[in-house]
C-alpha cells in the first residue's frame, strides 16, 4: 500500500511540474513588500483628490505607524501614550493573471482600523474591525496589456483611544495575493475534523468548498491526500463531481490514518491535507490545510480531556503587541516569547480580547499551546477606554467597535471562524470579555452597587460571595431597568454565528458578574461559563447551577487560584492576567506606559513572577530567590519575629528584585519560589532556617533578613535544586549576546541581542545602569531597543538606550535578498566594545 502511495505522490509532483506553465494552481503570493505609505491630515477632501505617491515613504508590511512615533504625555494612557491618525497605503503591481480564465484575490489578515480598499480607483469595500481578516476579488478590475495596477488602502485610526489597550495603526498583519483558476477552492475553503480516534486508526473528515466561476458546467475530480510531517502520503480519498456555472458546492471526503500520531501540548504533531482539483486528468488546483489529529472533551467529572487524557490548562492572557515592534510583530519575536512561556510551564493562551493573527496561531499549533480564541471586548454598549469598570462614557477618540457591531458583527465572526477553525491549538471560542459591565442593571442586581452608575463603590464585591439566592437575584433582575439591548439575547446570537460554522468546539465567555449572568440567560447562551476574578462564586454556582461547567478565564494568578483548579476536577483551566507586559491600560500613570506582565516584561525579560509560576506548573525541581525592601513588600515582622501580611488579601504583585544589593542594615524580605517541600536559606554559610511550602498558603517561602553583604543561597532539602544571589560591585564590563548566529535573508527573520552589565567577577549587575550605543555594519534593519522598564518613554526606534536592571534588548531584522556577514557593535563609555557577528544567508 505504501509503495502505491509513494508512486502516486511521484505522479502528482511530475504532473504539477509538467503543467506549471499552462495551468495556474491555487497560488499564495507574499504581498508584503514594496508598498508606499503616507500620513495625512485632511480627511474630508482626500477621497476626491488624485493621489500621487512619488514622495510617499517606502515600507514593507506588516507595518504599525503608531509604534514608530514618540511617546507623548498629552495623549491617552489607555493606548500607551502613542498616537493614531489617518493614512494611505499604495502598492503598484502588474496583472498576475489572465482575467478570462483565472481569478485574483487580495487577502488582508488585519488592518487597524476602519479600513477602505480600492483597486485602480474601483471601490472594493471596507473592514471596520481592526482584528478580523478580509479578502476581495480583484479579477474584473485589473488592468490588462501590462498596465500598472494600484492597490489603495485608506486607514482611519483618528479615534486613537478606541481601545483599553494598545492596538497599533495600519496594515499590521500579512497581506497575500491569491490566484486561482475559475474552477477553484475559495479562500478558507476546507474544514478538516477528526471525529473518531483510536490508537489504531483516526477518521478524517474533509469538508471542501468548490466554486465554479465559469459560464459553463464542469466535470472534475477532487482528491485529498493526507501528508505526514515529512510530506509523505499516508492516506488518500477522492470523488468525481459535476458543477453548474456560478455554483458553489460542498464536498465531503473521508480518509483513515493508521497508527496516527496525535497532537497535544507536549507533542504537537501536524499533518497536512493536500486537496487537488483535476479537470480532464490535469491538475488545475492545489490547496493545502495543516491540521492536527486530536480529540477534545469537556466533562463535569473529569474536566478537560485531550485525546482521552485529563489535561490542565496552565494559561495566561495575552494582548497582541510585543513592545518594541508594536502590533506588527515578526513571527520570530512571538516564537521567542512563547518559548519562554513554555519554560515557565504555560501550555494555554487566551487571546485577549480579540482575534490574533494567523501567524500567531500557526506558532501555537507548532509549539503546542491550547488557545481560547476570543472575539470581542464590546457588544451592544461601549466601555470607557480610560478606566476599567467605568462604562458607557465615551467621547470621539474613545468611540470603538460598538458603533459597528450590529452591522458587522456576524461578518467579522464568520470570517474569523472560517480562517481559524483548522487550527488544532484552538480548543474553545470565547465570544466576549467582561461584557456585563456595559449593561448597568447587572451591577445593581448583585446588591453590592447601590448606584449602578458608580462602578467604583462596589461594597466589597471582589471579596464576597453572592448576597442573594438565585430566586432573589432573578426577581431583582426582572424588576431592574433594562436598556435597548438584552445581553443574553445578543450572546445567543453570537453563539449561533459560531455554531453555524464550527460545532467541534465549545463556546465560552468571560463573565465578571456571573451570579447575575447565571439567572439572566447569559451563562446559558454559551457551553462553558468562564469566570473573571470570581473564583469565590464557584461553590455557590456548583450548588445552584450544577449543569454548567465553570472555567477560570481570568484571574490574578495566585497559588489559591491554581488550587481552585486542582481541587475541583471540573475546573480544568486558569488564565492569569497577564502573561507578558503590554502597552496601554495606563490612564493617568505617566511615565508608566504599560500594564505589568507577571511572567515577562515588555522586552520579554523574565520577571520573578516567571519563577513563581514555574514553581507551580513545572515538575522538574526548581528554586529561585527574590528580594524586596520590607517597607515596600506588603508584609511586616510581628512580635514573635514571624513575617506577616499587612492585610488579609491573598494576592500581591510579584515585584520582588532578583538581586542582593542593599544598604547595610536595610530590612529586606527574601522570597523563595520552589516546587519542593522544604527549603533552607543561608546567608554567607549561616543557616537562616528551614521553611515548608505546606505552611504558606500562597506558595511562597519568606524570611526577614537584615541586609549583610555576601551570598544568599536557597537549598532544597530533598533534591539538588538550589539558587544563589550574590552582592555585586559596580559594573566594569558587559556581555553582548544574540539568540541567533544566522538569519534568513527573507526580510522577516530577526535576532534578539541582549546587553547585560557585569562586575569584575563576571556576575550580572542589576542595580546600576549605563547608556548603550549600537552600530550595525552590513545589511540589516534595526527594529528598535528597549530596557523593559514600564517608565521608559524613550522612542523605540533608536540606536541608544539606558539599561534597565542592568540589561537592554536590541532587535534587528534581515533585509530581503541582502546576504553576507553583519557586525553589531555595542559600546558603553569607559568599557571595551563588544561585537556580535551574524551571518545572513
Amino acid at each position: 500500500m505504501m509503495k502505491k502511495l509513494l508512486i502516486l505522490l511521484t505522479f502528482v509532483i511530475s504532473t504539477l511540474n509538467s503543467c506549471k506553465k499552462e495551468i495556474l494552481l491555487n497560488r499564495e503570493t507574499d504581498f508584503n513588500f514594496d508598498w508606499k505609505f503616507t500620513l495625512i491630515e485632511d480627511t474630508l477632501s482626500v477621497f476626491n483628490t488624485p493621489l500621487i505617491d512619488s514622495n510617499w515613504k517606502d515600507i514593507r508590511l506588516p507595518h504599525d505607524w503608531s509604534v514608530e512615533a514618540s511617546f507623548d504625555e498629552s495623549l491617552e494612557g489607555c493606548t500607551g501614550y502613542l498616537p493614531g491618525g489617518v493614512a494611505w497605503y499604495h502598492k503598484h503591481f502588474s496583472t498576475p493573471i489572465n482575467p478570462k480564465n483565472q481569478n485574483a484575490f487580495i487577502l488582508f489578515d488585519g488592518v487597524y482600523n476602519n479600513a477602505k480598499f480600492w483597486i485602480n480607483g474601483h471601490y472594493l469595500g471596507e473592514n471596520p474591525y481592526g482584528y478580523s481578516p478580509v479578502y476581495f476579488d480583484l479579477t474584473d478590475k485589473l488592468n490588462t496589456n501590462g498596465e500598472d495596477n494600484i492597490l489603495s488602502v485608506y486607514v482611519d485610526h483618528s479615534r486613537y483611544a478606541d481601545s483599553r489597550w494598545y492596538t497599533g495603526s495600519g496594515i499590521y498583519r500579512n497581506v497575500k495575493l491569491i490566484t486561482t483558476n475559475k474552477l477553484h477552492i475559495p479562500i478558507w475553503g476546507t474544514f478538516v475534523t477528526t471525529p473518531e480516534i483510536t490508537k489504531e486508526v483516526a477518521k478524517i473528515n474533509i469538508e471542501i468548498t468548490v466554486k465554479n466561476d465559469n459560464s459553463n458546467s464542469e466535470s472534475y475530480e477532487i482528491e485529498t491526500n493526507i501528508l505526514d510531517k515529512s510530506d509523505s502520503i499516508v492516506t488518500s480519498s477522492k470523488q468525481k463531481k459535476e458543477i453548474k456555472p456560478d455554483e458553489e458546492q460542498i464536498i465531503n471526503l473521508q480518509a483513515f490514518v493508521n497508527k496516527p500520531t496525535l497532537w497535544n501540548v507536549n507533542t504537537p504533531y501536524l499533518y497536512k491535507a493536500q486537496t487537488i482539483l483535476k479537470k480532464a486528468g490535469k491538475i488545475i488546483g492545489l490547496y493545502e490545510t495543516p491540521f492536527g489529529i486530536r480529540s477534545i472533551k469537556h466533562s463535569k467529572k473529569e474536566g478537560l480531556l485531550i485525546n482521552g487524557i485529563p489535561t490542565l490548562a496552565k494559561g495566561v492572557c495575552l494582548h497582541h503587541d510585543a513592545g518594541i515592534v508594536g502590533s506588527a510583530v515578526p513571527k520570530e519575536v512571538w516564537r521567542r516569547r512563547l518559548l519562554l512561556l513554555k519554560q515557565g510551564g504555560v501550555n494555554a493562551i487566551r487571546t485577549s480580547h480579540n482575534p490574533f493573527s494567523k501567524e500567531f496561531l500557526d506558532l501555537c499549533d507548532e509549539l503546542g499551546f491550547l488557545v481560547q480564541a476570543e472575539l470581542f471586548d464590546e457588544f451592544d454598549y461601549p466601555k470607557d477606554k480610560r478606566l476599567n469598570y467605568h462604562e458607557r462614557k465615551t467621547d470621539y477618540i474613545t468611540t470603538g467597535y460598538t458603533k459597528k457591531f450590529h452591522k458587522w458583527g456576524k461578518s467579522d465572526v464568520t470570517r474569523t471562524i472560517l480562517r481559524d477553525r483548522n487550527h488544532p491549538s484552538i480548543f474553545e471560542w470565547s465570544i466576549g470579555n467582561e461584557i456585563e459591565w456595559t449593561y448597568l442593571n447587572y451591577r445593581y442586581v448583585t446588591g453590592f452597587w447601590k448606584d449602578p452608575e458608580d462602578s467604583q463603590n462596589s461594597g466589597n464585591y471582589w471579596g464576597s460571595s453572592p448576597i442573594f439566592s438565585p430566586d432573589e437575584l432573578k426577581k431583582r433582575y426582572n424588576n431592574s431597568k433594562k436598556g435597548e439591548y438584552i445581553l443574553a439575547e445578543t450572546a445567543k446570537k453570537i453563539n449561533a454565528w459560531v455554531k453555524e460554522l464550527d460545532t467541534t468546539r465549545k463556546t465560552t465567555a468571560n463573565l465578571v458578574i456571573p451570579q447575575v449572568s447565571h439567572i439572566s440567560g447569559y451563562a446559558d447562551a454559551v457551553d462553558l461559563v468562564g469566570y473573571s476574578y470570581r473564583n469565590i462564586d464557584i461553590p455557590w454556582a456548583n450548588k445552584h447551577f450544577p449543569h454548567k461547567q465553570i472555567t477560570i478565564n481570568e484571574c490574578p494568578g495566585s497559588w489559591e487560584d491554581w488550587k481552585t483548579v486542582t481541587d475541583n476536577p471540573e475546573v480544568y483551566s486558569m488564565y492569569m492576567w497577564s502573561g507578558i507586559a503590554y502597552l496601554g491600560e495606563a490612564h493617568n500613570q505617566w511615565p508608566k506606559k504599560v500594564f505589568l506582565g507577571d511572567m515577562l516584561n515588555l522586552a520579554g525579560f523574565k520577571n520573578q513572577g516567571f519563577n513563581y509560576f514555574k514553581s507551580i506548573w513545572v515538575d522538574k525541581p526548581h528554586v529561585s530567590i527574590g528580594t524586596i525592601p520590607l517597607k515596600k513588600s506588603g508584609f511586616h515582622i510581628n512580635k514573635d519575629g514571624k513575617v506577616k501580611a499587612d492585610s488579609d488579601g491573598s494576592y500581591r504583585w510579584r515585584n520582588s528584585n532578583m538581586h542582593w544589593n542593599y544598604i547595610k542594615g536595610d530590612s529586606v524580605l527574601v522570597e523563595v519560589n520552589t516546587n519542593q517541600k522544604e527549603v533552607e536559606l543561608f546567608l554567607n554559610e549561616t543557616s537562616l532556617g528551614i521553611k515548608r511550602l505546606i505552611d504558606n498558603k500562597d506558595h511562597i517561602l519568606r524570611w526577614f533578613v537584615p541586609f549583610t553583604e555576601g551570598k544568599l543561597t536557597a537549598k532544597t532539602t530533598n533534591s539538588s535544586a538550589s539558587a544563589i544571589l550574590e552582592t555585586t560591585t559596580k559594573p566594569t564590563q558587559f556581555s553582548f549576546e544574540s539568540d541567533k548566529k544566522e538569519l534568513n535573508a527573507d526580510g522577516y527573520d530577526v535576532a534578539h541581542l541582549v546587553v547585560q552589565l557585569k562586575d569584575n567577577k563576571n556576575r550580572d549587575v542589576k542595580t546600576f545602569n549605563k547608556k548603550v550605543t549600537f552600530k550595525i555594519e552590513g545589511e540589516a534593519k534595526l527594529l528598535g531597543v528597549d530596557n523593559g522598564l514600564p517608565e521608559n518613554v524613550q522612542k523605540f526606534q533608536s540606536n541608544t538606550i539606558i539599561t534597565g536592571d542592568g540589561r537592554c534588548l536590541l532587535i534587528i531584522q534581515s533585509i530581503r535578498g541582502k546576504r553576507g556577514l553583519i557586525k553589531v557593535i555595542a559600546s558603553i563609555d569607559g568599557f571595551s566594545n563588544q561585537e556580535v557577528q551574524i551571518s545572513i544567508k
